[in-house]
């Protein structure tokens, strides 16, 4: 799972700010609970310094070992782990409690009372800590402190068992938050899932479809309707585009079909001097190259509309390629360029003949047209899993890799000049991509920009059938992009 996806982020913010708060409200709890208990201690032993006073005042100080029988029995700070001392204000200690039974403290350990009267809190050691309340009486004429103290230890024992029901509910609420968010940002983002599930498959040969519209009436809903809008929008642009294409190029092909003749005839007239008759079949190729161009839109047009593709059948791709090469074996061996066609076996595909036809024609004529004589063009047919492949391999000049991924594009050239002086438009390996596309398939170009080129087609294999492989043979009309 992506660590950066807006799922992972939604359930860390829901599982953290729901951690972060049960943290604090068990922080507060916790502590809230500590301040009180601790004033509720220091309440109670400035109570019970206000007891002691009393006796100290009805017995008074004359007689100490009188006074400590009677706080001892009355008070019994050993027996109860309480802290209880008077003290002069010359700093004479009247009376002091001794050890409590449970060694809880040492009484020697706490220091005597220096300030005003009021309550404290001391620590003995590093564990122990003592609530002290001190009071100021009078006795005959003489001023004495009395101290009362109470160990925190029990309430200690308590808060920390409240520490650890709290650290239990937050490994608790920890994971409870974690797979709650994971569940409840999955649930929420489902419709998003469903959206860009269907986007993806959205291209523009099936701008028809739509999105799907959750009938949530939130955010969503509007979003997908509203992409729905823009989609159709698309739709309907790239139909006007496509129909002023292919009729711009259909009613191009009469005038230059007329304007091809009328350049023929005149050609051929005896009254036409030399110098010109060779001005005339420069213009008649350039006519040619002017209606191949316009076919090469027109074709182009017919793809993207999905009307192209009327006479599918099961065909095997080895044998067409096989013929294909037959075919144009004569203008390899009028370049100097050796033609070599590899196949295991039969290759069956369920596609258009005359379109396969015209993949393995343009590029074909493609590694021909770039390959110096001398060199090598290899054709390979052959299956890679369930994917029938064909790659035409050549020892040519090779492309440059900046400009590999723009080489299907439509009139792109790699040297313009050079493209134009081997009669390419740039719409052949538009055509070869569209074609394949339309097949389900794709179409790559691999070169390390040095020497040579190889371009993949793969397309969807089917089983092999008992059917014969229609053995016409369509017009070559090449075209090259580079």
């Amino acid at each position: 799972m992506n660590a950066r996806s807006l799922h992972v982020r939604l359930a860390a913010w829901h599982a953290g700010w729901l951690c972060a708060v049960f943290a604090g409200a068990g922080a507060l709890v916790f502590f809230g609970l500590r301040h009180y208990l601790e004033n509720q201690a220091a309440l109670l032993q400035t109570q019970r310094a206000e007891r002691v006073a009393m006796v100290v005042r009805r017995v008074g100080t004359a007689e100490p070992r009188r006074l400590a029988e009677e706080l001892n029995t009355r008070f019994a700070p050993e027996v109860t782990a309480r802290f209880l001392r008077l003290t002069a204000r010359d700093g004479e200690v009247v009376y002091r409690s001794g050890p409590p039974l449970d060694q809880s403290f040492d009484p020697d350990a706490i220091p005597a009372a220096s300030g005003p009267a009021g309550s404290r809190r001391i620590w003995i050691g590093n564990e122990i800590e003592l609530v002290l309340a001190t009071i100021e009486i009078d006795v005959h004429g003489r001023s004495y402190w009395v101290e009362t103290g109470e160990s925190m230890a029990p309430a200690f024992v308590e808060l920390r068992g409240l520490l650890v029901s709290i650290g239990a509910g937050f490994a608790v609420v920890a994971v409870v938050a974690v797979v709650g968010g994971i569940l409840l940002v999955r649930r929420a983002l489902g419709p998003v899932e469903d959206i860009t599930r269907s986007a993806d498959r959205i291209t523009s040969r099936n701008l028809s479809e739509r999105l799907p519209v959750p009938p949530t009436g939130d955010e969503f809903e509007h979003l997908s309707r509203t992409l729905n809008g823009m989609i159709a929008r698309l739709d309907e642009a790239f139909l006007h585009n496509r129909r002023f294409l292919a009729d711009a190029s259909h009613e191009l092909r009469t005038p230059l079909t007329v304007l091809r003749g009328e350049l023929e005839n005149l050609a051929q007239e005896p009254r036409v001097a030399p110098e010109f008759r060779e001005r005339l079949g420069s213009t008649l190729e350039e006519v040619q190259r002017l209606a191949d161009i316009v076919q090469g839109l027109l074709d182009l047009a017919r793809l993207d509309a999905g009307e192209a593709l009327v006479k599918r059948s099961r065909l095997d791709l080895a044998r067409l390629v096989a013929s294909t090469v037959d075919q144009m074996m004569l203008l390899a061996e009028d370049k100097g360029v050796r033609v070599a066609c590899r196949s295991s076996g039969p290759v069956w595909v369920d596609g258009d003949r005359s379109r396969l036809k015209q993949i393995v024609v343009n590029l074909l004529d493609n590694a021909i047209k770039y390959t110096p004589r001398g060199g090598n063009v290899e054709l390979q047919t052959g299956l890679r899993g369930n994917r029938a492949f064909l790659d035409v391999a050549d020892t040519g000049i090779g492309i440059p890799p900046d400009a590999l991924p723009n080489v299907f594009d439509r009139f792109y050239r790699v040297d313009k000049a050079r493209g134009r002086d081997h009669g390419g438009a740039g719409l052949g390996l538009a055509i070869v991509k569209s074609i394949s596309t339309a097949h389900g398939g794709n179409v790559e170009a691999r070169s390390d920009g040095r020497a040579g080129s190889c371009f993949c087609v793969e397309l969807p294999s089917c089983p092999a059938q008992n059917e014969s492989v229609d053995s016409e043979r369509e017009p070559l009309v090449p075209d090259s992009p580079r």
